[in-house]
Order: structure tokens, then C-alpha cells, then sequence
């Protein structure tokens, strides 16, 4: 059997494996971690059996996948990933899986928001790394992203990100570099690595979905006005840094629906000096549930921005449920933020946070 077949044998199981999750987005994450994968199952059913509750568009758009493929050694349809998406039609209306095989590649790769229905493969023994070097004083924040997603119905398997500029060292002007932005609605995240230090993830605007996915980083790693949900992911944060922050949420309104999630997650590294979040904004929102803390996470736990009178006024939602581990004490936590109850939490722990019925689509991870 020839290389050519095998990768579309592959290709053609995980098509007919796609799943989506069941109309009912309001059956929670399950606190014990050990029956998150019989929860998953259970409210997750085949493709066929619940494409009617998906979006029209996705619908029509999964009907009639196509593949290509992207092979440094030239074997493929395109030896960078670039030129496989400067392939797809403008207004796409089909599911592109762009396969793409293992290596380095150096490029600064944008999927404009007139490319819907994107995927990007890669194979779980041998995982591509995308990688670049801008910064924000080349290009601003937003835009020295290495992988940048504005298109909508994105979907990231088995990816290494990476924006590989020197760590910001406090001197040096427009030193911080984004790995990846997501500004498309409807993207979902599995078994990626994120690799950076300052503003890892612009987890910009949209509705996301994280799962089995490792990022790292140092200060606001992960920061913007999304409304994600994080599953079952590391959030590892580099030693080195007087005050290391995970997130800086970006919600302007009480009325906006916008905010983080993060359940069954597992917040690492070295130290004791970190922050969950940030006040960014007035109203910035972010929950951690069954969450792991090590002790990097300080007794403190949130911060007000560097601006302690913006305690008095400040209307951020930062809560804790059923957290673990010894940094989760919240004993001498920041008076603005919530140890909550399971009526407040309810919102956060299921696929509902993300409307997940109209459009998301997980393949089982392995």
C-alpha cells in the first residue's frame, strides 16, 4: 500500500469518526475527572445521528470534505502550509483538511475570515511545529501571531505552535509575541501545544473550545474577549518572572456573553508568585472548576491590575469551584473574587458556555 493511501485510509476513518454533541448543552462536566471520558461518550452521539442540529452551513460544509496535503519533501499537494491556504477558495462552503506532515515549518501562516471550514491534521506520532518569530514592535500584539485564525468553523488537530522571539526582558520595546490568535467564531482545539512566554494565546473573540491541549507562557498567556471553554489542558507557566499572570480577560459589559472556563485543567510550573487572572477590564470574566493548582499559584490568587483603588468599583467575575491542590486555598484570596456555589457554576461546566449542539465537532482522541 502506497503512503498516498494510507494517509487518505486515515483521513477517510477520522471523517467518518466525527461526532457532535447532542442538542442538550446543559449536562455538566462531571466532577469526578475519572468520568469525563463516559461523559464525553454519553453526550456526544455520531455525525449522522445529529447532523440536523448542526448549523446549515456546517452541515452542507461536512457532507463533502476534501483533503490535501502539505509534505516538506515535496510528496504532497504543497510543501508548505501557506500555499495549501492560499489554495482554498474564497467563501469556501466545504470542510478542507489540510494534512500536514512532520517537521519545522517556518512560516507566518494567516486563514483569512473568507476561508470557513479549515482544518489543520497532523499526525499524533509525529506532529508538525509551526514556528515564527514576530514581535509586537515588527507588526503589534495581535498581529505578531504565528498562527493567525479569523475565519470561522476552524478546527486544530495534533499542532505544535510556536512564536520563537526572545523572551521580553522588561527593556526591550514591543518584545511580546503571540503564538496563536483565534478571531474566528466556532473554533475548536485538540492536543496542540502552544508554545511562548509573554502573550502566548490571543484567545480574541469568538466561541472556542480547548481540549487535551498544552500552553505555556508567562505574563497574560493567555489573554483577549473570547467566551472559551478549556478542557482537560495544561496551563504551565515559565519560571522567571517577578509576577506571572495566566489570564487577562477582555469583557467590557455585564451584558457581554464572553468569557473563560477552565475545567479539569492543571495549572504547572515553578515558583509561587502567579496570578489566575488579571482585571484587564472592568469586566473581565474567568472561572477555574476542578482545577489542579500547584504551588506556583499565589495564596493571592487574582490581581486588580496594579491599581489597588480599582478595588472599590471593580465588577470582575473571577470564581473558584471544587478546585485542588496547594494553590487552590482560598483562604486569603483578592476580595473580588467568588468561591462558587454550584448554582453559580453551573453556566461554566458544560458544552452550553459555547453553544457546543450548533457547531462543534470532536473527533475521540485516542
Amino acid at each position: 500500500m502506497t503512503m498516498s493511501i494510507t494517509i487518505e485510509a486515515v483521513l477517510v476513518t477520522i471523517l467518518l469518526t466525527i461526532t457532535i454533541v447532542i442538542s442538550d448543552d446543559t449536562v455538566l462536566i462531571p466532577a469526578d475527572k475519572s468520568q469525563v471520558k463516559s461523559w464525553y461518550q454519553n453526550s456526544v452521539k455520531p455525525y449522522k445521528a445529529r447532523k440536523h442540529t448542526l448549523d446549515p452551513a456546517l452541515m452542507t460544509a461536512e457532507s463533502h470534505a476534501k483533503v490535501i496535503k502539505v509534505r516538506k519533501d515535496g510528496k504532497g499537494d504543497f510543501k508548505t502550509v501557506t500555499d495549501a491556504v492560499k489554495s482554498i477558495p474564497d467563501k469556501n462552503t466545504r470542510r478542507i483538511i489540510v494534512w500536514i506532515g512532520g517537521g519545522n515549518y517556518t512560516e507566518k501562516i494567516r486563514i483569512d475570515r473568507n476561508k470557513p471550514f479549515v482544518t489543520f491534521y497532523g499526525s499524533p506520532n509525529d506532529m508538525p511545529t509551526l514556528v515564527y518569530d514576530d514581535t509586537a514592535k515588527e507588526c503589534g500584539t495581535v498581529d505578531s501571531a504565528t498562527l493567525i485564525v479569523e475565519s470561522d468553523y476552524f478546527i486544530a488537530l495534533n499542532l505544535i505552535i510556536v512564536n520563537s522571539a526572545p523572551r521580553p526582558d522588561g527593556k526591550r520595546e514591543g518584545a511580546q509575541a503571540v503564538s496563536l490568535r483565534i478571531s474566528g467564531d466556532k473554533a475548536a482545539f485538540y492536543n496542540c501545544k502552544v508554545h511562548g512566554f509573554q502573550d502566548t494565546i490571543c484567545d480574541d473573540r469568538g466561541k472556542h473550545f480547548f481540549q487535551n491541549c498544552y500552553i505555556e507562557g508567562t505574563v497574560d498567556f493567555i489573554f483577549g474577549n473570547g467566551r472559551s471553554l478549556y478542557l482537560n489542558t495544561e496551563l504551565h507557566v515559565l519560571p522567571g518572572e517577578n509576577i506571572a499572570i495566566v489570564t487577562a480577560q477582555a469583557r467590557e459589559s455585564s451584558s457581554d456573553s464572553t468569557g473563560y472556563s477552565f475545567v479539569h485543567c492543571n495549572i504547572s510550573g515553578s515558583g509561587s508568585n502567579i496570578f489566575l487572572g488579571r482585571a484587564w477590564r472592568t469586566f473581565s470574566r474567568v472561572v477555574y472548576a476542578y482545577t489542579h493548582m500547584s504551588n506556583v499559584v499565589t495564596p493571592q490568587g487574582w490581581s486588580d491590575h496594579y491599581n489597588p483603588q480599582k478595588d472599590n468599583f471593580c465588577r470582575v467575575f473571577f470564581g473558584e469551584y471544587m478546585c485542588t491542590g496547594p494553590g487552590s486555598n482560598t483562604t486569603n484570596r483578592a476580595e473580588f473574587s467568588k468561591k462558587l456555589r454550584d448554582v453559580d457554576v453551573k453556566p461554566f461546566i458544560c458544552l452550553g458556555f459555547i453553544e457546543g449542539s450548533k457547531w462543534l465537532l470532536p473527533l475521540h482522541m485516542v
